[in-house]
């Protein structure tokens, strides 16, 4: 006969009303249960001082130590009393471990990916900056405690036109951007917070509503359905639990309610689903902890077109709003709890062999290699943003692209990493083959071929494009290839002999991934796209139309390695990197512009385009000086004195080296004189700066890092904050 231990943490089992039913129906399937808490506990003698269930009341006895125990208290309670616990862990099997968190739950169940695309992407919020970019993207959203439970302190969020309504079950207000900024500092300094976007599952009379799916274990150790319900949150209120306020009601007359013809399709699904689900967890938690679960609650949403999205997991869940399914929770759990100690070896031996699976399937780690004239630093910070939302990630550091820096790279990945994503540089023939060499890519994104270095190669852009083409030599040859279809130059990469997949991206060519309705936004910009079938309108929270074809980049590789679409939106709130288009609000309605990392015709254009598209009111352009342009500097600096003209900014400041030639070509082409200046001495700029800068001006500081530029930056923020 089967001895069964009850632990809990209260020492008193009429306290704990389910021990009553776990008493009875354990004598109805011929065990033996009796009730402890970890202080009676005596491992000198192997005895416990429990309780026995006789003749309807509780009675104290002496137990030697059972077969199995049944975890049923409290793990913060229990946590005080670990090393009795972890003791007995060590000589007795334990029903009901603990799979973590929501925070814990969805990154396992990311990681092993095989049910990632049912997750809504989630974020830990540390600041209100990070809280209103994803507001940003998502216009509706979740904000939660890590630990909440119950329906507890969670925030519907809505942006609207000049505020933001804040829903709390049935509560509901108004809040400006300065309060809800005020909320989300007070929440995230006293406690971890996640965000989510929000995933409408409505009736058709406009109600909340979600599937509690409960799962165990029976006496054979099979995944078995206890029951799956719908919860219905009363009208007016977006939450569904019952604990607050919600209602239930039987799964086959609200499916046929609300799905007709699809009712049986749709229970099915939810069937399958939560028994592949339960599976799923059971072999992680046997692979990462050696510990098989015995019991879940997965709640779940359907968005307008029947997809499912998992709100949370529970290992711990609440029993069924019905007593009768209250036995069957029970039953199920005594059940189980025979088997358990009766089949130690068994799963023991199941354990070791789904490890043994494990080690053999090994996924190609994807490495991707990132390359060209501009983007590849905006291009990585993209990808490795999207694909850590599944996946640890290997990132380079930013501007790190130096084949020294790959050498140090390929000491620092490790078999943890699930994705690596790297910036190869170059300045000279050669330099990416040794890169390769080094780390040799299987996927590969050459973002565009541009003038950058152009000296260097007897001022041929071909010469460019041959030196970036042996990426495409160097990868696998069987790997994936991204490149810029709206650029005209990168005609000249030497894709002929490549075998791997060829995917391009665009916003002005017909592309495998296309861009459209592309406009300024908020701090960033807004596209729309096609992915999988359906149109997404996507946000990126950084500048300018060149900063899209980035985001594509990255997005055409997440979609190739099977990321949704709510991830890829998600992941594109990305940390921008430093000074690249980095605006300043200073005072006095002054904005200053700062892109002062690298400096080429192509993107100088490009910043010139967001200055003209964000200046409101006065607009002036400071360019410093473009190194290694060859025999190609006078013509391509005429060219951006022409530019500057036909985007009718308002002062051009030149400074460094031979950019007169870039002021005295826009005089030419009809630009002011007294609105044109030139300096070789940073003093003197700043001087003038002091002088001719009014309220409501708009600041662009263009140049790259050796040029020193970021030091009129510095200058504006000192002086006008």
């Amino acid at each position: 006969m089967t001895l069964i231990g009850m632990l809990h943490h209260r020492k008193d089992p009429t306290t704990v009303i389910k021990s009553y039913a776990y008493a009875a129906v354990a004598k109805a399937e011929g065990a033996t249960f009796f009730y402890f808490s970890p202080g009676q506990v005596n491992f000198t003698t192997s005895k416990i001082n429990g309780y026995v269930y006789e003749n309807g009341k509780w009675v104290e006895k002496v137990m030697p130590f059972p077969d199995v125990i049944y975890n049923a208290g409290s793990p913060e309670k229990l946590n005080k009393s670990k090393d009795i616990i972890q003791k007995l862990k060590e000589k007795i099997p334990f029903t009901t471990h603990s799979i973590g968190n929501k925070w814990n739950v969805q990154k396992r169940l990311n990681e092993a990916k095989e049910f990632s695309n049912y997750l809504i992407p989630s974020e830990i919020i540390k600041s209100s900056d990070s809280f209103f970019k994803y507001v940003e993207t998502f216009d509706k959203v979740v904000f939660k405690p890590i630990d909440g439970r119950k329906g507890k302190g969670i925030y519907f969020i809505t942006k609207k036109a000049d505020g933001f309504q804040v829903q709390t079950d049935l509560n509901s207000r108004f809040y400006t951007t300065q309060q809800l900024t005020n909320l989300i500092r007070e929440r995230v300094k006293n406690g971890t917070y996640i965000l989510q976007p929000y995933i409408t599952s409505v009736t058709k009379s406009g109600q909340v509503f979600d599937f509690r799916l409960h799962v165990q274990k029976n006496g054979e150790g099979k995944w078995v359905i206890t029951t799956i319900y719908p919860r219905i949150a009363p009208m007016g209120s977006i939450i569904a639990n019952i604990n607050n306020g919600g209602y239930t009601n039987y799964l086959d007359p609200f499916l046929e309610q609300e799905f007709k013809d699809n009712a049986f399709n749709i229970k099915r699904t939810l069937e399958h689903f939560s028994l592949s689900l339960a599976k799923h967890l059971d072999e992680l938690q046997m692979v990462l902890y050696d510990e098989v679960i015995d019991e879940i609650g997965i709640d779940v949403g359907l968005d307008q077109n029947n997809k499912i999205w998992i709100y949370e997991v529970n290992w711990r869940p609440g029993c069924p709003p019905a007593f009768y399914l209250e036995l069957d929770v029970v039953t199920n759990s005594i059940r189980y709890a025979m088997y358990l100690a009766k089949n130690q070896q068994t799963i023991k031996a199941q354990i070791r062999q789904l490890k043994r699976e494990q080690n053999k399937v090994k996924r190609e780690l994807p490495i991707i290699a990132i390359t060209g004239s501009a983007g590849k630093t905006t291009s990585k910070a993209f990808l490795a943003s999207i694909l850590s939302k599944k996946w640890n990630v290997f990132e380079s550091k930013d501007y790190w692209n130096t084949t020294e820096h790959t050498k140090q790279h390929k000491e620092l990945i490790d078999p943890s990493h699930q994705a690596v994503v790297l910036e190869y540089g170059m300045a000279y023939k050669g330099v990416i083959t040794e890169h390769c060499k080094i780390i040799k890519p299987n996927i590969s994104i050459v973002t565009n071929i541009g003038l950058a270095h152009v000296g260097n190669f007897n001022s041929d852009i071909r010469g460019v494009a041959h030196a970036k083409s042996e990426l495409i030599h160097g990868m696998d040859q069987q790997g994936l290839l991204i490149v810029n279809k709206d650029d005209a130059n990168s005609r000249y990469l030497e894709t002929q002999r490549f075998k791997g997949k060829i995917l391009t991206v665009g916003i002005k060519s017909a592309a495998d991934y296309r861009a459209f309705d592309v406009k300024y936004a908020k701090e960033g910009m807004e596209f729309k796209i096609r992915l999988q079938g359906k149109v997404n309108q996507l946000y990126i929270p950084i500048l300018g139309e060149h900063h899209v074809y980035n985001a594509l980049n990255a997005i055409a590789v997440a979609d190739q390695l099977g990321f949704s679409p709510m991830d890829i939106k998600a992941g594109l709130i990305f940390k921008k990197p430093p000074r690249r288009l980095t605006i300043y609000n200073c005072k006095n309605n002054i904005t200053v512009i700062d892109d002062t990392v690298h400096s080429h015709p192509q993107g100088v254009r490009a910043a010139i385009d967001v200055l003209s598209n964000i200046g409101k009111h006065r607009t002036i352009a400071i360019i410093g000086q473009m190194r290694e342009l060859g025999d190609l500097r006078e013509a391509e600096y005429r060219k951006l004195g022409e530019y500057v003209v036909s985007k009718k900014i308002d002062y051009l400041i030149t400074y460094g080296f031979r950019t007169d030639e870039i002021t005295n070509h826009a005089k030419a082409k009809g630009f002011p004189a007294q609105r044109l200046y030139h300096f070789t001495d940073k003093d003197k700029l700043h001087d003038l700066l002091s002088k001719i800068i009014r309220s409501n001006d708009t600041i662009l500081v263009k140049g790259a890092s050796k040029t020193n530029m970021f030091e009129t930056v510095k200058f504006l923020d000192e002086k006008y904050g």
